[in-house]
């Protein structure tokens, strides 16, 4: 379909939206203003002048520079300025202008002031009273903000990543079991590997005849059938979790994957592309005329239409179909490009499972490293290590390492971060140790400024190596603590000491926007599983979701390193030296990297 005025209008309203956001020149974002409600109004097609070779800044309030913009617009849909705007912008912050009575002067004066960029942020500031006195605001407009904001994070109810992984895993794999199916896969918001998802969808090619849809409806689990077909049905769960299958054929098995994996803004976007061209994209394929001319595959997809292969987790209109065209997409983390795990318990403090059979697990899984870091003594109720208990571990790792094979043990702690930003133990014992990882669990509500400053004071200590957790939040039932994130990450820089993506499913702490912030400022991330359990390696996976929906890569992930470079940037966040690694400690010789870039 071509570009009509409405399109060029909305374009422009959304680079007068960014830039008073940013706080730009008022005449400049009148222009844009001005443009978009003239080109709105105008009788005739821009597209249809263009295509006749028409001068359009002869339009009212179009010069040579928004008509050059209008141009571009026609031709793709959107133009360089809104392009390099988004960038520009936190991308989260543009779910914010959708808020009611929220347009784009307010959203900026609640980023400088209080530092909200996200819909729950927005939230918790208007619960704990602090949009109220923002200048310009008052008590009405917070509460009015307040059940807005609430009413739209609460549109749907949703479900842990993790929850739904494993609903999704014991369906696909009954699934395959049933005469007549082929291919088997999860769609949707799982498949993007986002935190929480709404409802499951599951794609299946399946013979004429086969009875994939009455097993799917007649699941034990079922608590209700919503709708059933020969070609899909849709149940609900027991546990409240809404479930949709749908049979395709195998020619469009590709086009069908991409068009249920989503995202609805990114699926927009390819079907622009593709009606720019003079095709369709729909479930069924890529179509010219009444010929499919892709649809098989995604990747014969994306390549009809000029583009690279675009991964799952990146199909959120988040600059990933600009990058696919220019050939700018990055390599994306994998679980197997992870060299060993950096944040793990044993039932020395909360842990179940002992130093040996941990280290037996993570060799089990590949990994070559496995730091032990117990909780500190402040964390009573998790049975946390004073000085004393803490150095006799530090022997007892010494002593296992001596005759451990494949596999490294790195001694550690999870140190408390206290409210004044000191650390739980002594430096003397801190010394000892490989790495420090700090963290917060406790005064969760501190003013921003405050919580802020503690975490920077606590980074700057000369045995800080890893912030865990750095939000303190839990998916749906503790908030992110208030801090400057943005703050954290370029202090974390410029002390050179790392931040964590906890991968345990209830937190994914960073989030992926953080994750893609951490990497534009040359942060490494640890992805670590907070593992109490030898079972609970395996939250690596969601952690590998969320980095790789935050760009990651390998070379951007602190643990995807071998062990001798990994002791020497661990060296360097302690103040000192690399030190000449004893035989004691020794492990295997480490494999080529054959997925360096």
């Amino acid at each position: 379909m071509p570009v009509v005025n409405a399109d060029v209008a909305a374009v422009f309203n959304q680079i007068a939206d960014l830039l008073e956001v940013q706080g730009a020149n008022p005449f400049r974002i009148r222009a844009y203003r001005n443009a978009a409600r003239n080109v709105s109004e105008l009788g005739g097609s821009v597209a249809e002048m263009l295509s006749r070779g028409e001068d359009l800044d002869v339009l009212p309030g179009i010069g040579a520079d928004l008509a050059g913009k209008i141009t571009e617009i026609v031709a793709s849909g959107t133009c360089q300025q809104l392009e390099s705007l988004r960038k520009e912008v936190p991308p989260a912050i543009t779910e914010l202008l959708a808020i009611p009575r929220l347009g784009p002067k307010r959203v900026r004066a609640l980023h400088h002031e209080l530092g909200v960029q996200t819909l729950p942020e927005l939230l918790k500031a208007a619960r704990d009273g602090r949009i109220s006195r923002v200048p310009g605001f008052g008590p009405k407009m917070e509460q009015q903000i307040l059940e807005a904001a609430a009413s739209r994070l609460a549109q749907e109810r949703r479900f842990k990543l993790g929850v739904a992984a494993q609903v999704a895993d014991a369906l696909l794999a009954e699934l395959t079991q049933v005469l007549g199916v082929g291919q088997v896969v999860a769609a949707g918001s799982l498949r993007r590997m986002r935190e929480t998802v709404g409802d499951l969808d599951l794609l299946v090619t399946a013979r004429r005849g086969s009875p994939v849809m009455e097993r799917f409806a007649g699941s034990p689990d079922v608590g209700q059938v919503l709708s059933k077909g020969p070609t899909r049905a849709s149940v609900v769960l027991r546990n409240g979790l809404q479930v949709d299958l749908r049979s395709v054929q195998p020619a469009s098995f590709g086009s069908a994957w991409l068009y249920f994996t989503g995202s609805k803004a990114h699926n927009i976007a390819l079907r622009r592309m593709a009606q720019d061209a003079g095709l369709k994209l729909n479930e069924y394929g890529l179509w010219r005329g009444g010929e499919r001319i892709a649809g098989e595959t995604e990747a014969s997809v994306y390549r009809a239409l000029g583009l690279a292969y675009i991964e799952p987790e990146l199909r959120e209109d988040r600059g990933e179909i600009e990058a696919a065209r220019g050939h700018r997409l990055p390599k994306l983390v994998r679980l197997a490009d992870l060299r060993g795990d950096l944040h793990v318990h044993t039932r020395e403090s909360d842990g179940r499972d002992s130093l040996t059979a941990m280290a037996e697990a993570a060799r089990s899984r590949g990994l070559r490293y496995l730091a032990i870091t117990e909780h500190s003594k402040r964390l009573a109720l998790a049975r946390g290590l004073d000085a004393g208990r803490l150095a006799r571990q530090i022997d007892q790792i010494d002593e296992l390492n001596a005759g451990l094979h494949g596999i490294t043990l790195l001694k550690g702690i999870e140190v408390d971060i206290l409210e004044d930003g000191r650390l739980d133990l002594p430096d003397v014992v801190l010394e000892r140790l490989d790495l420090v990882v700090g963290a917060v669990h406790e005064e969760f509500e501190l003013p921003r400024e405050r919580q802020t400053d503690r975490l920077l004071r606590a980074m700057d200590h000369r045995c800080f190596t890893i912030l865990a957790h750095p939000t303190g939040r839990l998916i749906d039932e503790r908030p992110a603590c208030d801090i400057d994130l943005e703050r954290v990450i370029r202090h974390a820089r410029q002390r050179g000491c790392y931040l964590e993506l906890n991968t345990q499913p209830a937190r994914l702490d960073l989030t992926d926007l953080a994750c893609r912030m951490a990497r534009d400022e040359g942060v490494l991330v640890s992805i670590a599983s907070d593992a109490h359990s030898t079972l609970e390696l395996d939250h690596m996976r969601m952690g590998i979701g969320q980095a790789r929906r935050g760009w990651l890569r390998a070379q951007e992930v602190l643990n995807a390193r071998p062990l001798t470079a990994l002791r020497a940037l661990l060296d360097a966040t302690m103040g000192r030296a690399a030190r000449p690694r004893r035989a004691a400690v020794a492990a295997a010789p480490e494999p080529a990297d054959a997925h360096a870039e």
